[in-house]
């Protein structure tokens, strides 16, 4: 037998108001939050929560859709270096979120488990489903009120419910004797459904708190997506609401030549597209996966933008030409982004050296 469900996270603001969920189906889901988080906290959270729920069926294959590409990777690909360098990045800088990673990589013993990526928002009933009772968690902590925390599965008598452990208890606790003042309420949240028979609940429950050769812009040398905003993501929006598009995406491009901004997985995951792909100038084709690897490992120095061009195509993709300019020599380049919700992503990049 395989259990299928869907793991998904939500963050208000991001971090802000933070929620998770799994979701099998209407009898077995469950869900969670924190008062203030991340959107990746998020993802890690309703994995996490999902493997600890099905930890009395170890014989049971576990197959966990998920939109996050950063959740996927981080899990099934990257974790084991990571923990071989000490649970630090090859730039020296500690993993983020180590601490729901490290919780997940002990519920990994002895389990059988396939992850399957799955496009967010784009009809799958699973990932809908674990959607909307994420937001709807985040939605609660952001108003104060209490989380829909939902069935789970059924655990052996004696045995603490799904997901649950001593901390989480302590954690819950806490939780109930604190006052929190409601926030209000975002333009474009929901608010959580609540049955009208539903018994009130005291406040929202807590999930442990989280701690914390490539050629890509003339950078000599060599993963899927994170799905990650950072936490300077709506700073930075602020900062460029009164900007125009075809500045907006110089400074995107700019910011992206930076080596700590190609260093950072969860960054380059917000400005890299899910489709990126380069041409390089040795004639390779770079995928987005490659590239963001390979990028943690070796940033490359910096790099100097010449600005030649920035040309509306479309309504929502803008053409940026430049010159780049590194100790290696300069280069022209050429970088297509599109706009994707409120967000420019780059989409296609190929540079050329200059003789």
């Amino acid at each position: 037998m395989t259990i299928t469900a869907a793991a998904d996270g939500s963050a208000l603001g991001n971090p802000g108001p933070a929620g998770w969920a799994w979701y099998v189906n209407d009898d077995c889901w469950r869900a969670g939050g924190w008062p203030h988080g991340t959107n990746n906290q998020g993802e890690l959270m309703a994995v996490l929560d999902l493997f600890r729920a099905t930890a009395h069926m170890p014989g049971e294959d576990l197959l966990i859709l998920c939109d996050s590409q950063y959740v996927i990777n981080a899990v099934t690909k990257w974790m084991p270096g990571w923990k071989r360098k000490g649970w630090r990045k090859a730039d020296g800088k500690p993993v983020l979120n180590v601490d729901l990673l490290k919780d997940i990589d002990q519920t990994l013993v002895g389990r059988k488990y396939t992850f399957e990526w799955v496009r967010g928002h784009a009809g799958h009933e699973l990932n809908e489903a674990a959607d909307v009772r994420a937001r709807a968690a985040a939605t609660a902590y952001q108003q104060g009120v209490a989380v829909r925390q939902g069935p789970g599965f059924g655990t052996p008598e004696g045995e603490p419910p799904a997901g649950k452990t001593p901390q989480d208890k302590m954690q819950q606790d806490k939780m109930q004797q604190d006052k929190m003042q409601p926030a209000a309420l975002q333009p474009d949240a929901q608010p959580a459904a609540t049955p009208a028979d539903a018994a009130p609940a005291a406040r929202p429950q807590a999930a442990p708190a989280p701690a914390g050769q490539q050629e890509l812009f003339g950078v000599p040398g060599t993963y899927d997506e994170p799905d990650l905003f950072s936490e300077l993501e709506e700073e930075r929006a602020v900062d460029r609401a009164e900007a125009s598009a075809e500045a907006v995406v110089e400074s995107l491009e700019r910011e992206l030549l930076r080596p700590e901004t190609r260093a950072d997985l969860g960054r380059t995951g917000v400005l890299l597209h899910p489709d990126f792909t380069e041409i390089g100038s040795s004639g390779r084709i770079w995928t987005r996966d490659a590239m963001m690897m390979s990028l943690e490992d070796n940033p490359g120095g910096a790099v100097e933008l010449e600005l030649l061009g920035a040309d509306r195509l479309g309504e929502k993709t803008i053409l940026l030409t430049y010159r780049s300019h590194t100790r290696e020599g300069s280069a022209l380049r050429s970088s297509l982004w599109v706009l994707e919700g409120a967000q420019w992503r780059l989409r296609f990049h190929q540079g050329t050296p200059e003789a």
